[in-house]
């Protein structure tokens, strides 16, 4: 009687390296959004742009789809500017990609383009500074500076929109307050996000992402002596970094 290999469908670039490194046939393109949201962040509602990938293929021959958020960009001083987001954006896209090409997922490796807001990053770094992400913090901390990082959670809806349609979120964000060489330095990033009118669907399953990505984060952290206090969206306790996915034979 023949076998039929099922899986739950992959959520993060990580369950995709699980699953290729258990014997599955993956295969996977990148498709690119940069969506103009409003954000209704406290006191303070703003627009500002998500730099959004989504992550289409199959596993054998089953076809999965999901997306990540890469980096969320400002043209005012609410969060990074959007020339600063493309180049975070890419960057981490560019680890994501690694991860994928060690594992032996072959793809296309495209980035995200935002030509004019290149152009004028130029300018913008001369006034503001070097792009920093919390890697770079990191490789700060291990040539043995004092790092302190202030790690703050909230859950933001905001409207995603489309060309004929808006679609109503709730986004996962981290906001990293970080003290090194004399200065306070802020970095953001978004770990997870679901629609509002799919909450008690999805919900759960998003915070689980969100803590499960941050706690890779913290386990880069203490090797390296960067001073923090452990915070999940969901968890007194750490959630388990266990990346396998659970896999059914049938």
């Amino acid at each position: 009687m023949e076998q039929t290999r099922k899986h739950h469908p992959p959520k993060r670039v990580t369950d995709l390296v699980v699953l290729k490194q258990a014997g599955r046939h993956v295969s996977c393109s990148t498709f690119f959004d940069i969506l103009p949201v409003d954000f209704h962040h406290r006191e303070n509602p703003f627009q500002a742009y998500i730099f959004l990938c989504r992550y289409t293929g199959s596993i054998d021959d089953q076809k999965f789809e999901f997306r990540k958020c890469y980096a969320r960009g400002c043209p005012h001083n609410l969060c990074p500017h959007v020339s600063q987001a493309v180049m975070i954006a890419n960057r981490y896209l560019q680890r994501d990609y690694y991860k994928l090409q060690q594992a032996g997922i072959r793809m296309e490796k495209r980035l995200f383009r935002l030509e004019e807001m290149t152009v004028k990053f130029e300018g913008y770094r001369e006034a503001h500074g070097p792009i920093l992400a919390i890697h770079d913090y990191i490789n700060i901390a291990k040539e043995g500076n004092a790092v302190m990082v202030d790690v703050d959670l909230e859950f933001v809806p905001a409207a995603e929109h489309f060309a004929n349609y808006e679609n109503q979120m709730i986004f996962l964000m981290v906001d990293f307050k970080v003290t090194c060489l004399d200065k306070i330095h802020h970095y953001e990033r978004c770990l997870a996000c679901y629609p509002m009118e799919k909450e008690s669907e999805e919900r759960e399953e998003k915070i689980r992402i969100a803590d499960q990505r941050l706690n890779l984060l913290y386990a880069e952290f203490d090797p390296v002596s960067i001073q923090y206090e452990k915070r999940f969206f969901g968890h007194t306790e750490p959630p388990s970094v266990n990346n396998e996915l659970s896999i059914e034979i049938r």
